[in-house]
């Protein structure tokens, strides 16, 4: 009797051994589910979306490849479609640098990406992810990567020594990539009556500059909205850049007649197309790309210090002034949630394709600012933010 009890007293204690060990496993086996889910879905994205071959399907990501269509080093260049259930459409201009003379065209690890590579992952956030909280989900999404240091607008091609000594070749063909990407991806969207035009950095100069080109794309649209966001560089010769380098089309390059690019062709849009289009731009308050790149425009050293963000700063200031000067309604989102570099008092740069969601102002994120806008609602806020650093 006594070593039946001992017998059954290690039975159960090996039983609870054994269903405490599958306890703790269970949670390590879904972390390592997720973990490698979350890994598959970052290397499929990576590797990109498949060919369109055929009808597309609602709610799949495709990529196409126009003819001719190339980056600044010549490689192959894509455009990247979604189809929506709704009659309502996002073009959307990635970023990525600029090249505006012959030291920047000879150094795109520094100034600009110089390929269309692995630019897929960046669908996967912000305005263009497929999550529940993203007001936009149902909405077709055609994006424009962007691989052409020409704010997504030249059409020529830009000769240049690279630090070797050797003769290269910098393909400012932005405009024809979008302009061929858009010829086909159209066969495919129908007759929409909302359209959003929208990027982030040198895809947020783009917005300002095609906007009107996109518009008169989609006759159909009686609903276009325009967010730009976080672009703003002040340079004298933008019209010589846009007009000589990047061999821009010239109803493009004419309307540029100051030192801020953006604002030149915001006013130009509103000028034309008045209140039947919505205006919108936001911009963290210290923005540290936007500052480094200016300070390289300034002084020829790319510096992100504190320094550098006071004057841009004060550029952004003078250029939320002049949209609201020049553009009725204009609404505009001034933000400063995430700092660029925590010992320089500097700010993130772009939020459409990352923190889209978080309501840093107003209580409204700048996924409900834009929404708000495209359903008659245009608002400003974070001007506040000026006076606080």
């Amino acid at each position: 009797m006594g070593g039946q009890a001992g017998s059954g007293s290690k039975d159960t204690h090996k039983k609870k051994h054994t269903l405490r060990n599958v306890l703790i496993a269970i949670p390590c086996v879904l972390v390592l589910l997720i973990l490698a889910i979350f890994i598959f879905q970052k290397a499929r994205l990576a590797f990109g979306f498949p060919k369109l071959n055929g009808e597309p399907k609602i709610g799949q990501w495709y990529s196409i490849y126009p003819e001719g269509a190339k980056s600044s080093d010549g490689s192959e260049w894509y455009g990247l479609m979604r189809l929506g259930s709704s009659d309502k459409v996002i073009v959307y201009f990635f970023g990525g640098g600029v090249s505006i003379d012959e030291y920047t065209a000879a150094h795109p690890k520094s100034f600009y990406t110089a390929n269309a590579n692995n630019q897929a992952v960046l669908t996967d956030g912000g305005i263009s992810s497929g999550g529940k909280e993203n007001l936009f989900r149902d909405w077709t999404i055609l994006v424009c990567p962007y691989s052409t240091g020409d704010f997504h607008t030249g059409t020529g091609e830009y000769p240049y020594t690279d630090d070797s000594g050797n003769q290269k070749v910098l393909y400012h063909n932005g405009y024809l990539n979008y302009s061929l990407f858009l010829d086909e991806a159209l066969k495919y969207v129908g007759a929409p009556d909302t359209l959003l035009v929208t990027g982030f950095s040198a895809g947020g100069f783009a917005v300002s500059l095609l906007a009107d080109d996109v518009i008169s794309r989609f006759p159909s649209v009686s609903n276009a909205t325009v967010a730009v966001d976080s672009s703003l560089l002040l340079m004298d010769n933008w019209h010589d850049v846009a007009a000589n380098i990047w061999h821009s089309p010239e109803e493009i390059s004419e309307r540029l007649h100051t030192d801020n690019i953006v604002l030149d062709s915001l006013t130009a849009l509103s000028n034309k197309r008045g209140d039947s289009v919505k205006i919108l731009f936001d911009c963290s308050v210290r923005d540290g790309e936007l500052a480094k790149y200016q300070s390289y425009i300034d002084t020829g050293i790319s510096n992100a210090n504190a320094e550098t963000g006071d004057v841009f700063q004060t550029n952004l200031k003078a250029m939320v002034e002049g949209l609201q000067q020049n553009i009725p309604n204009v609404g505009i989102y001034i933000w400063d949630g995430y700092s660029y570099l925590f010992d320089k008092n500097l700010t993130q740069h772009t939020i459409i394709s990352t923190k889209f969601f978080a309501p840093l102002n107003g209580g409204r994120s700048i996924c409900d600012w834009i929404m708000d806008a495209v359903n008659g609602d245009v608002q400003t806020y974070g001007l506040d933010l000026f006076d606080q650093y």
